[in-house]
């Protein structure tokens, strides 16, 4: 398992992080490091924020970030408001931060979600996260959503990182979509931890009218009920060959739960 609590702050485009917090104090300085990190990438900066107005927040943030203001003014970093947001506005938001990223010339847009708005909202709120996933296989995006432990129940939070591949203190996946073949290259680690992402990710092959090919020779681990999701996603795609490239750890796994019935197993080296 990889701890990522040092760098949660400064993704790759196609991370999503959900990070946990405890107050104003650490939802601002998380801000700022953030704001700071995506500037320093080159990247669009898109704060969307519940708990302060988008005034209240510049009027903290600026003293904290150099040039704040400068690159507010040329586009770089935006600060909106979620509002009445429900999840196709969010989602919509940052496809539009994508657009407007590539436009501009900059390398990819960095997010930074304040997850208050679904506090009465859980099933919009997971709803949200779990089709986010789909937004970062192309990699010119990099979300953190931040949850406030004062608002969220422990249970509320941690159903949230579950949905999330990467949060403090779980297993790390990363994901890209590959191309011109369709499909999927994995690394990191699939647990039980961060299961329900990874069968975020898998949903969206199956309606994949072609082959299929998910490339997991960067998988270091993977659990057997996670590997099962993989199976699942074979048997929806009926009449479609799904192809697990894999190393020998990953393929005995599949083995032993059966799933090389249904999906097809090749060894890293024999491709």
């Amino acid at each position: 398992m990889v701890d990522v609590a040092g760098s949660v702050l400064d993704p790759d485009l196609g991370d999503h992080v959900c990070l946990p917090f405890h107050g104003d104090r650490e939802r601002m300085a998380a801000t700022r490091a953030f704001t700071v990190n995506g500037l320093r990438r080159h990247t669009k900066v898109v704060i969307i924020t519940h708990t302060d107005t988008p005034a209240r927040t510049r009027e903290w943030l600026a003293p904290l970030v150099p040039g704040l203001a400068a690159a507010e003014a040329a586009g770089q970093v935006e600060i909106k408001s979620c509002g009445d947001a429900d999840s196709r506005w969010l989602l919509g938001e940052l496809v539009a931060a994508g657009e407007q990223a590539r436009e501009h010339g900059h390398r990819g847009v960095y997010a930074l979600v304040d997850a208050a708005w679904g506090v009465h909202d859980a099933v919009g709120l997971e709803g949200f996260e779990a089709a986010a996933n789909t937004l970062f296989g192309e990699r010119w995006l990099a979300a953190v959503c931040q949850y406030d432990r004062g608002l969220f129940s422990a249970e509320a939070a941690n159903r949230a990182a579950a949905i999330h591949p990467i949060a403090p203190g779980q297993a790390l996946l990363r994901f890209a979509n590959l191309c011109p073949q369709p499909g999927l290259r994995l690394s990191g680690d699939v647990d039980i931890t961060n299961r329900q992402a990874f069968a975020s990710v898998l949903t969206q092959l199956e309606a994949v009218a072609a082959e299929v090919v998910i490339d997991a020779t960067g998988l270091d681990f993977i659990d057997a009920g996670s590997a099962q999701l993989l199976a699942v996603t074979a048997l929806a795609r009926t009449g479609h060959r799904t192809v697990v490239v894999c190393r020998g750890t990953v393929a005995r796994v599949l083995r032993l739960i059966r799933a090389d019935e249904v999906v097809t197993v090749r060894r890293a080296g024999d491709v």
